[in-house]
């Protein structure tokens, strides 16, 4: 699902206006529509609330009118306050602030803070309130009478549902620029805008609600500049394959694990079982010789490659011939691995002759921070990198605080520059493309900050890579089932006490809850 900044939806809605024919005041009639059907279903007592619609004078102020109108032909009589002077409403707005007033809707003008004062403490007769004050045109911060208004809102019991933003946000930043509304409900138009998507925006946004107002999809996926989507279960769905009947284990790729070291067997032992329990056919988990009698116990259904090692119980260069020898379609490397000079032989070397995709995990990826250039297999197999923030930092060479500002540039510009795929984890886990592309994940939860989970990871999205052969699809599609199956795993046990376990056996549901029944 396209996420678009403010000129990207401009441009939506001039191509929906002039080239498809659709007039803008039956769009803001769809957007006033798709509002008040998200009321009524996030909110089953809707008939018997005291509803406040607050209207700014331009186009959201506009649909917040249609939804006062369309309430009341519901046996609601909503209370709206138009913020600004009425005369100065204009377009389809002004049409259909003109009808509430034909229909007997109670309209309250407030051109001023001494206006506010006096219809402000009104909120707390309301059991609802309706943003309608901004939409995506706001470019600067609330100030003087509607940063009060604002405040005010925020500060009512009441809940809030928002018209396309949370007032007080740029549909450009996923930082607020200023005060803003904190929503319980926002009902995005045509498409989600960054900061509903991105924290801390996003925070702002409570429940997100996606609303058709007609404007063709087509128009919004081919809208030019910067490429944001959003993964949501239908585009997963749409990647993951069922298994024919006749299907065997040698379908649904071979992954090479290359984890482990003394001490930190456990990163290997999840990482081959987060890449079983994402269906690959065959998993070999590579590891120093002397770790094998432990990794091997931690599953029976993954094979084990010794590998040569020092006397500290860390890979060794020498490793590496054994490694590349070794039949698979796919290799992940880095989990518990170590940073020593054995390490990062294998790694580089990994890079320059692997005639198979890589996936760059934890340990695989610090060694490669002096050097990030290597990275670029100048038109090879295909290399995925899954950093946390502080690992992002140590390849750009930059804090972490500076990558958790920006941690959407930071991906794109990483993953263009050095032609490689990067799922940079976090909340709201990205993955950027070589492309310029990128796609924000929605599941998981801070259940999922705890030890090992990343290894998981690092196993989920290398089997993905050697079932689909598409590095992109595997990045979304192992991200987002990963995320789903830390959501099943705190459902039944809480958060605070997830483990990587945990989110390892339920990634099978998330598979189920994912895939398409008919191709079964």
């Amino acid at each position: 699902m396209r996420v678009l900044d403010a000129a990207q939806m401009r441009e939506a809605d001039r191509r929906t206006i002039e080239e498809i024919g659709i007039p803008s005041i039956v769009l803001m009639e769809h957007a006033g529509q798709r509002v008040v059907e998200a009321m009524e279903s996030a909110f089953d007592d809707l008939g018997r609330r005291r509803v406040a619609v607050l209207c700014g004078r331009g186009n959201n102020g506009g649909d917040g009118f249609v939804v006062a109108r369309l309430l009341r032909g519901r046996g609601i009589d909503p209370t709206v306050f138009v913020l600004g002077e009425p005369d100065a409403v204009r377009g389809d707005a002004r049409t259909n602030l003109d009808i509430l007033g034909r229909l007997g809707v109670r309209v309250f003008a407030v051109p001023d803070r001494a206006a506010w004062a006096r219809h402000g403490p009104d909120l707390a007769r309301h059991d609802l309130i309706v943003d309608a004050m901004f939409g995506t045109g706001l470019g600067r911060p609330l100030g003087g009478m509607l940063q009060a208004v604002v405040d005010d809102v925020n500060a009512a019991p009441a809940p809030i549902v928002s018209i396309d933003l949370p007032s007080g946000l740029s549909a450009d930043s996923h930082r607020p620029p200023g005060p803003a509304v904190h929503a319980a409900v926002t009902v995005a138009l045509g498409a989600p805008k960054i900061p509903l998507v991105l924290p801390p925006g996003d925070t702002r946004a409570g429940e997100l609600v996606v609303a058709d107002i007609g404007i063709p999809a087509d128009i919004i996926d081919e809208a030019e500049g910067p490429r944001l989507e959003l993964l949501t279960p239908a585009c997963i769905r749409r990647l993951v394959p069922g298994r024919p009947a006749g299907a065997h284990k040698g379908d649904f790729g071979h992954v090479l694990i290359v984890a482990g070291s003394s001490g930190k067997t456990g990163a290997a032992s999840l990482a081959g079982i987060g890449a079983l329990r994402s269906g690959a056919g065959l998993v070999t988990v590579a590891t120093p010789a002397s770790c094998v009698p432990t990794v091997a116990a931690g599953a029976p259904e993954y094979m084990t490659l010794p590998l040569a090692e020092t006397a500290g119980g860390l890979v060794s260069g020498e490793a590496l011939e054994a490694v590349l020898d070794a039949r698979c379609d796919a290799i992940a490397v880095g989990p518990g691995l170590g940073t020593g000079a054995g390490a990062s032989r294998l790694v580089h070397g990994l890079l320059e002759r692997a005639r198979v995709p890589l996936v760059l995990d934890a340990d695989a990826l610090n060694v490669c921070a002096d050097a990030p250039a290597r990275l670029d297999r100048q038109g090879g197999p295909d290399v995925i990198l899954t950093p946390h923030p502080g690992e992002m930092a140590r390849l750009c060479g930059r804090s972490a605080a500076d990558v958790q500002a920006d941690r959407l540039g930071t991906a794109r510009r990483f993953a263009t520059g050095q032609r490689a795929h990067v799922v940079l984890k976090g909340a709201r886990t990205l993955v950027a493309g070589p492309d310029g592309a990128v796609h924000v994940n929605r599941t998981g939860n801070p259940g999922m900050a705890t030890g090992g989970t990343g290894d998981v990871l690092a196993g989920v999205v290398a089997a993905w890579l050697g079932q689909l052969g598409d590095a992109s699809a595997a990045c979304r599609t192992g991200v987002y089932l990963h995320g789903l199956a830390g959501d099943l795993a705190a459902g039944s046990g809480g958060e605070a006490a997830l483990t990587a376990s945990d989110l390892a056996a339920a990634l099978g549901r998330a598979l189920e809850e994912t895939i398409d029944p008919q191709s079964r």
